[in-house]
């Protein structure tokens, strides 16, 4: 038997865990699409507070532990809601890997030449 591609394998039990909950995010009207990626921003942030708080960040604080468990649990909380981010912009598994490809590319390219200088054009094009 084959093994599915991982990444589009994510799109779907994504839109299917969207659906599962009510939520459509195809052919969304330009306010809703602000909405749901407020929404996932939202979501987003709450999550990297929540995997902040399982490593031990009070310098000060002794008793902290670093809870990788937790960690890796919040790594994936945030992949549901960035892959649900995508979805909401209309991208496809295929979207976002080759819009990664572009941009990693962008970020050697600016590494290379010591990045010295911002310049909001060399991502256009992605």
């Amino acid at each position: 038997m084959e093994k599915p591609d991982q990444l589009r394998e994510l799109w779907r039990m994504q839109q299917a865990l969207n659906e599962r909950i009510g939520v459509n995010l195809e052919g969304l009207s330009p306010e809703e699409k602000t909405r749901w990626i407020l929404n996932y921003t939202r979501a987003m942030t709450q999550e990297i507070a929540e995997l902040n708080d399982s490593v031990p960040w009070k310098w000060w604080a002794k008793y902290q532990k670093f809870d990788e468990q937790n960690a890796r649990v919040e790594v994936v909380d945030l992949f549901h809601f960035l892959i649900s981010l995508a979805q909401s912009l209309g991208m496809s598994a295929d979207d976002v890997f080759n819009a990664y490809i572009q941009k990693n590319a962008v970020n050697f390219k600016r590494q290379e030449s010591g990045y010295t200088e911002k310049d909001e054009h060399d991502s256009k094009h992605i």
